[in-house]
């Protein structure tokens, strides 16, 4: 027969033991303090509004505070670098975007990361279509107009983009490749510039993401020739899709996403989702979204690394025949 005392210590002994454990504790109380967002964007742009939105109702659903910390630089490498390399505790995430959550790891030759194998996806956040838009007295009045006048006039036509690698660059290489038409493409810093010289005369085009355009060609300051979106957006009802205007299947998208760490518990990843598609229902939500020209997200992690899986198809190819490398 068991001695009684010796089986209670040991029993004892086990239970402390499963207490004690990290792991285990973490997991039954999460959340019990505060939970980092890192996003890669700098305060006041259209990710970060969505970034601050998500974390004030994620948190309140979690009782614990989200804390958004904007980290820039390397185009998102930094800040996606840094939750890959986090403790896996479900206290460090990522709001990412296209590039360091998927297309990075085409151009940029040191990556720290393998943003496919070191960050666990989590929920699509949404998407916010290319838009390619010309000045008012710009000498095309639609796609098919750019087209032509570009078959006729090669190089004649410039179109902006806003820095190397980013999506607006990336879908002007690809209309090239699709359209088959030589357009002078420029290079600058960042959107505001763009505008500020679309508005001037000063360039013909632009091929971005559609946020900052909307008001302005709204008020018929600038003429939006196509959305590279799969149906029309509420907000520019007489702007065609891409497809309608010509390209059949042109799309480009500058997505946002929730992921975390590689290791992430599997019950603290389904929480988060479930939050997650919460506030994407949630009754202030879709408006936020459509003000700033984004399209809801959703669905599950496995739904978020098919997308992340297709992306890295649909965009390797045209990133290698740009040959576009960091």
């Amino acid at each position: 027969m068991r001695d009684p005392i010796r089986t209670l210590f040991a029993a004892t002994a086990v239970a402390v033991a499963f207490a004690a454990s990290p792991c285990v504790a973490q997991q039954a109380t999460w959340p019990n303090r505060s939970i980092r967002l890192i996003i890669p964007f700098l305060a006041g742009g259209a990710a970060d509004i969505i970034a601050r939105a998500y974390a004030d109702q994620a948190g309140a659903a979690l009782g614990q505070p989200i804390v958004v910390e904007n980290r820039g630089g390397a185009g998102g490498n930094i800040a996606a670098g840094a939750v890959a390399k986090s403790a896996p505790d479900g206290y460090t995430l990522f709001f990412g975007s296209t590039g360091p959550s998927a297309l990075n790891s085409l151009m940029y030759k040191n990556m720290t990361f393998d943003p496919v194998k070191e960050l666990t996806p989590i929920v699509l956040i949404g998407k916010t279509p290319v838009i390619i838009v010309a000045r008012q007295d710009a000498p095309v009045k639609s796609l098919k107009d750019v087209i032509d006048y570009a078959k006729a006039n090669p190089d004649k036509l410039t179109s902006a983009f806003p820095g190397s690698g980013t999506l607006g660059h990336i879908t002007g290489v690809l209309f090239g490749q699709r359209s088959g038409v030589a357009i002078k493409h420029v290079q600058y810093r960042g959107g505001g510039q763009i505008i500020t010289d679309l508005l001037g005369g000063h360039i013909d085009l632009s091929m971005d993401a559609l946020t900052p355009y909307v008001p302005l060609i709204q008020d018929g300051k600038l003429r939006g020739l196509a959305v590279a979106s799969a149906k029309r957006l509420e907000q520019l009802p007489g702007v065609p899709t891409a497809s309608e205007a010509g390209l059949t299947g042109f799309e480009a998208s500058v997505w946002y996403c929730v992921l975390g760490p590689t290791g992430l518990p599997a019950d603290i990843i389904a929480k988060l989702n479930a939050v997650s598609n919460a506030f994407l229902k949630a009754e202030k939500t879709g408006p936020l979204l459509e003000k700033l020209g984004a399209i809801p997200g959703g669905g599950t992690p496995e739904d978020l690394k098919a997308f992340i899986v297709s992306e890295l198809a649909t965009w390797g190819p045209v990133i290698k025949a740009a040959n576009i490398e960091f």
